[in-house]
């Protein structure tokens, strides 16, 4: 005879939920059994599926931990260039170390490849400045008549300065004969002479050594100017041959 409580509600009683039926018939003896064997399937159906997705996530990305030259402690997402000369361990998310990494260069082979990575940077920012250069020449001088007209501007300034420093430098030799002229009273003494004409000679002679310090400059320059303009001319005739013919 089934149990009172096992049997179904009749239809004048309210219908009982379905969790209460569910929780009802696991709490039979016979159902655990059943329901133990059904857990355990589902378990090792699962397993070898969750282990490889912990075996994926362990082998993806990694943390990078490395001690530089300088002693410091290091850590990144991906190889450290600063620890090239020496081994990184390469940790798991827990902290464990997953495997190490041998260094990849010695001191001298990073040395050796800093300085041609330097090298590299140099002669490209060299290239650069020369391309930069070039269009600017030919911005500037589109044919060699301006650059010939350049030149004798330039050239012109610096005769107009060296003229001016012949004027004061003939000026300064006519007043240092009149002073001679003056001294011929102390000629027999010179150191009888009076004091403003010393001075004025000794002021005359240390002017006239600055005009030709001056002169001597100007012409430096005018040296210069053609060597810089020849140096142009010979790039600018490079550079306008090679413009296309329409030009």
């Amino acid at each position: 005879m089934t149990p009172q409580q096992d049997r179904p509600p009749s239809s004048a009683q309210a219908p009982l939920p379905r969790s209460w039926l569910i929780l009802k018939r696991w709490g039979h003896p016979g159902c655990w059994r059943p329901l133990g064997l059904a857990c355990m399937g589902v378990c090792a159906a699962l397993g070898p599926a969750w282990g490889q997705q912990a075996t994926q996530s362990e082998n993806v990305g990694g943390i990078y931990v490395c001690v530089d030259a300088k002693g410091r402690r290091l850590t990144s997402d991906r190889p450290i260039l600063e620890c090239l000369d020496r081994e990184q361990r390469v940790l798991t998310s827990s902290g464990a170390t997953r495997r190490i990494i041998p260094p990849t260069l010695t001191a001298d082979e990073r040395a050796q490849a800093e300085a041609r990575a330097q090298q590299e940077v140099a002669l490209k920012a060299k290239l650069s400045e020369e391309v930069r250069r070039d269009r600017a020449l030919l911005a500037r001088y589109p044919n060699q008549q301006q650059h010939d007209m350049e030149r004798l501007k330039q050239l012109s300034a610096v005769d107009r300065t060296q003229t001016t420093i012949e004027q004061r430098t003939e000026y300064l030799v006519q007043q240092r004969e009149k002073l001679h002229a003056e001294m011929e009273f102390y000629k027999a003494d010179p150191s009888k002479a009076p004091a403003w004409l010393q001075h004025r000679l000794k002021d005359n002679a240390e002017q006239q050594e600055g005009q030709k310090r001056l002169l001597a400059a100007q012409m430096e320059e005018r040296r210069r100017i053609h060597a810089r303009f020849d140096e142009e001319l010979q790039r600018l005739k490079q550079l306008w041959a090679s413009l296309p013919a329409s030009r």
